[in-house]
């Protein structure tokens, strides 16, 4: 799977029109692939078949919310090495794993690979779709993380190098005079500085600026 690379969209290919949700649907079996479809579609989810997992790698989802159901044993690329190369191309998509030889190893395996579920053929309808919406709400949640990290990085370039200073003296539980003496400034410059960060980031106590200096430190 070296060089593998999941395609994305740029950003001006985006639709302003929010599409259904998009299952990505991987396995060898033709007729597994044309039941998944169907099953899918009677929920009005969009779907994308593959016979193999190279063939869907070589495709993107863009902006649209999507999950990708593959079969743990196929020819070539199984279905954990298809999932790492996912993770190693930045798509990040939620996985849910089937097979018709499964065990309780390889079932803990791909847990702990991150999956949503690990479900053995036949399984039951119900069952596919209670994982295919936990797969949905997960992205969800992890798009709108995404998303609140990303605005506290734009909010948090606003700021000058000393307003920087005084942020990280403020986090660190400093006092205004403390933070001045540290800085060699007037503390009243720091009570400048001070209002300033927060009117940039838009808060208004110090422990909601502590949990954004958290949130940016680790992403």
């Amino acid at each position: 799977m070296d060089g593998t690379q999941f395609a994305r969209s740029a950003p001006g290919d985006v639709a302003h029109a929010p599409s259904p949700p998009l299952v990505i649907i991987v396995d060898d079996d033709p007729l597994v692939r044309a039941s998944l479809d169907s099953l899918f579609r009677s929920v009005g989810f969009v779907t994308r078949l593959h016979a193999n997992a190279r063939e869907a790698l070589d495709m993107g989802t863009g902006d649209q919310l999507a999950c990708v159901v593959t079969d743990v044993r196929m020819p070539e690329v199984g279905g954990f090495e298809f999932q790492s190369a996912l993770n190693a191309s930045g798509a990040d998509l939620p996985v849910i794993f089937m097979t018709g030889h499964g065990d309780i190893p390889m079932s803990v395996r791909a847990m702990k690979a991150g999956a949503v579920d690990f479900l053995s053929k036949p399984f039951r309808d119900q069952d596919m779709l209670d994982a295919v919406n936990l797969a949905f709400e997960r992205a969800r949640a992890d798009r709108a993380a995404h998303q609140g990290s990303a605005d506290a990085r734009a909010r948090y370039d606003l700021l000058t190098p000393r307003e920087r200073q005084v942020m990280d003296g403020v986090v660190r539980g400093l006092l205004n005079k403390q933070i001045a003496h540290e800085l060699g400034i007037a503390e009243i410059t720091v009570k400048l500085h001070r209002s300033s960060v927060m009117r940039k980031l838009g808060l208004r106590r110090v422990p909601d600026l502590v949990r954004l200096a958290d949130q940016l430190s680790s992403t």
